[in-house]
Parts: structure tokens; sequence; C-alpha cells
């Protein structure tokens, strides 16, 4: 699954984007420096996200919307088209 398909599912899954879900972290007062678990333990308790759905969205609130480039056109399982994520909502992704 892609880094992008980790985040429309949970999209799917909590009727959040990524970026509501990055203004929510913030109000918790998440942000750069946060160490992974208490997200995790935050997006698993208050929105049922197991850790790889999760994790992606650690990345999101602690690193940005930037993806390394080792994980663009590699061909491997988790290989994403660009190096920037879409964090608006998957029905607005000009990449459809």
């Amino acid at each position: 699954m892609t880094f992008q398909a980790y985040l429309d599912n949970i999209e799917e899954k909590t009727g959040l984007t990524p970026r509501q879900f990055l203004e929510l972290a913030t109000e918790k007062g998440f942000g750069p420096g946060t160490k992974a678990t208490p997200i995790v333990e935050w997006l698993a308790a208050d929105y049922g996200l197991g850790r790889g759905h999760a994790m992606a969205l650690v990345h999101v609130i602690t690193k940005g919307s930037k993806i390394p480039g080792k994980h663009v056109e590699s061909g491997g399982t988790h290989s994403d088209p660009s190096d920037t994520l879409w964090l608006d909502g998957k029905a607005t992704n000009p990449a459809g």
C-alpha cells in the first residue's frame, strides 16, 4: 500500500482528512519533535486506528507532507508517484 493510500484509507475510516488530523494534533500539542507513542495511542483511543495507519499520520504530524525519495517510483510495496503527500482529502486530489 502506498503512503498516500494509507492516508486515503484513514479518511475513509474516520471521515477526516490528513489536514484535519494535523490541525487536531496541533491542538493537542503534537508536532515536530513529538515521539510516535503518544500520537499512536491518541489515534488508537479516539479513532480506532491501527499502528500502520497511525504511523502514516505520525509522519505527517512530525515531518510534514514530504516523503523520502526512496519511496518515489521505487516499484516496491510502498512506492508513491510523488514525494509530496496530498493532505486535503482524496476527493480533491488532482492526481486522482
